[in-house]
């Protein structure tokens, strides 16, 4: 069965790369539906992709409430057919907030770090896996930071936290080697251009100060997302704005 054939669960629906998932996959037949946590813009995000012709849902759930997720998943179940690939990328809770670094990063903030960003993807995997091995077709795509395979101090917790993801994430679609049902990762490093951290950057700094900054085009990652979900020839691809300056030194 085609992967174009089954709906699309944007988990992380935002003004960035969120969108341009939805209008990616959407223009290859994907029905898409939106996940986010609070419904306020989701009028627009519709009728953006609408407009393109996209068939399109919205629906309104914390990714950390396991008990809404599973709520959610019915709702698009019910609405649009089984889900055949899941998009994780939730975005930060607070663009404004900056991580401990490593050296000051306590236990607690790992483990927060890990629950806000690895438990919510394996719960949805939980969901969405069975009834793809039995279909014999799906697809799940999980967002990790650059701090997953660049050390990256000044990320502390959340770089742990993004290994973490991207480990399950290849793990995972090893495990599935043979089943129909293909699991991969995007690793991004870097701002992504009308997202709500680059959005709050541009706020911070304004436009006259945004030369230099470490920008990425939504639109190029959610063509690499196809690619990998199509393709299934690899099981990452990763995008780093950073320079060599932005990076810590080599010994």
């Amino acid at each position: 069965m085609s992967v174009a054939q089954h709906p699309v669960l944007v988990a992380g629906a935002g003004p960035g790369l969120g969108l341009a998932i939805a209008r990616r996959f959407g223009r290859e037949g994907h029905p898409v539906a939106l996940l986010s946590r609070t419904e306020d813009r989701h009028d627009g995000y519709l009728r953006s992709l609408r407009e393109e012709g996209i068939t399109a849902i919205a629906v309104a759930a914390d990714v950390g409430r396991p008990e809404q997720v599973r709520a959610a998943v019915t709702t698009v179940t019910e609405r649009l057919g089984p889900i055949g690939v899941l998009y994780y990328g939730p975005g930060a809770a607070d663009p404004a907030a900056r991580p401990t670094p490593i050296l000051q990063t306590q236990v607690s903030e790992v483990s927060e770090a890990t629950r806000a960003l690895v438990h919510p993807a394996v719960d949805l995997t939980r969901l969405l896996l069975p009834g793809m091995v039995e279909r014999g077709a799906g697809t799940l795509l999980f967002v990790a930071g650059l701090g997953a395979v660049v050390p990256l101090p000044g990320l502390g917790a959340l770089a742990v936290a993004s290994a973490a993801l991207r480990t399950y994430a290849l793990t995972t679609g090893a495990a599935l080697a043979g089943t129909g049902v293909y699991a991969g990762a995007l690793v991004i490093g870097g701002l992504v251009e009308g997202g709500d951290i680059h959005r709050h950057v541009v706020d911070t700094v304004g436009p006259d100060g945004t030369a230099g900054l470490p920008t990425l085009q939504p639109a190029e990652i959610a063509d690499a997302a196809w690619q990998l979900a199509a393709g299934r020839d690899r099981p990452e691809a990763t995008f780093n704005a950073l320079d060599e300056r932005m990076l810590p030194a080599r010994p």
